[in-house]
């Protein structure tokens, strides 16, 4: 169980205070008015679904290291591209980042291709039901259903 104090300032937690959505109760632990903090103490109860994907990618590292030498090295050597790799492309990067006009043209293409991307696939709802297909279509080829 992993457990997470925070201190939160009282002006955040007013008496039924109503919001756009739902009304704000008064918090179920008493505030100290000495500090104006109230402290809270929160408790997880079961796995998150990253948590439990991230350990599942463990094992499956774990159990390719276990089964032989060949695939430690295969294993230590993947680790060591990815490693590069990172390292490369923050390289690459931060060299774009530093010419003049680069930059500023990248952002406005990423900009026009974000409208475009809206305006093809989420303004009508044909077209979502297209983008939703063709999202379907590339995962079963992905897992090879």
């Amino acid at each position: 169980m992993a457990s997470i104090t925070a201190s939160l300032p009282p002006p955040l937690f007013l008496q039924a205070s109503k919001t756009l959505f739902r009304t704000l109760q008064k918090p179920p632990v008493p505030c100290i008015r000495e500090r104006q903090n109230c402290a809270f103490v929160v408790k997880a109860t079961g796995e998150s679904s990253e948590s439990s994907t991230s350990l599942s990618i463990v094992k499956s590292v774990q159990n390719v290291w276990d089964k032989s030498d060949e695939d430690r090295v295969g294993l230590i050597g993947l680790g060591f591209a990815t490693i590069v790799a990172l390292w490369a492309s923050a390289n690459l990067v931060s060299a774009v980042d530093k010419l003049p006009l680069i930059p500023n043209v990248l952002e406005v293409i990423g900009i026009l291709f974000s409208l475009w991307f809206i305006y093809r696939y989420l303004l009508f709802k044909p077209d979502r039901e297209e983008l939703f297909q063709i999202i379907i279509k590339s995962i079963s080829e992905i897992f090879g259903r």
